[in-house]
């Protein structure tokens, strides 16, 4: 069972989703799960297809549900299987059904979604810099579709850290 304080953090590339999901668990002293896309593609020695995306989207299920902490603990998640049905449908015009029934009852306290106004930093992995804001508005959507809430996290460096502590601590007043 994860966490009933369960974040994940999602947005374009180059966004800071890594950077923050490090800031946040090691300012509430938890653990985060990394992006297992990245780990998987580092690994990869030719370009990846649509069996590497579901490959992808299964693995980082298996991460999150092996996961097991005290029910008062935090987890951060540095992105999810919204990116990846975002992507099955930008490349390939076409999402598994089994996809969207986990983003249906996979439990998520939040989203934060990062913006796209940091400076995009080229890496070999990174692919888009012309669709940021497109991606942000795909992240957006589907969250929303799915009713579970969520706060945009801008500025630079510490403020883009501290936006997102005020945000999840505002959510113990509620």
């Amino acid at each position: 069972m994860l966490p009933i304080n369960t974040f994940v953090i999602v947005g374009p590339e180059s966004t800071g989703k890594t950077t923050l999901c490090k800031a946040l668990a090691k300012h509430y002293n938890t653990i985060w799960i990394p992006e297992y896309a990245r780990t998987y593609l580092e690994q990869k020695s030719k370009p990846y297809d649509y069996d590497d995306v579901i490959h992808i989207a299964q693995k980082q299920i298996t991460l999150e549900t092996e996961i097991l902490l005290d029910i008062n603990s935090y987890l951060f998640i540095d992105t999810d299987l919204i990116v990846t049905k975002i992507w099955l449908l930008h490349v390939y015009k076409y999402c598994p059904a089994w996809i969207d029934e986990y983003l249906k009852t996979a439990y998520r306290k939040a989203y934060l979604i990062t913006y796209f106004d940091l400076p995009w930093e080229n890496d070999p992995l990174r692919e888009n810099p012309h669709l940021r804001k497109y991606l942000f508005n795909q992240y957006i959507n589907e969250i929303e579709s799915l009713k579970i809430p969520y706060h945009i996290v801008k500025g630079l460096k510490n403020n883009r850290v501290q936006n997102a502590i005020e945000y999840i601590d505002s959510l113990k007043m509620l």
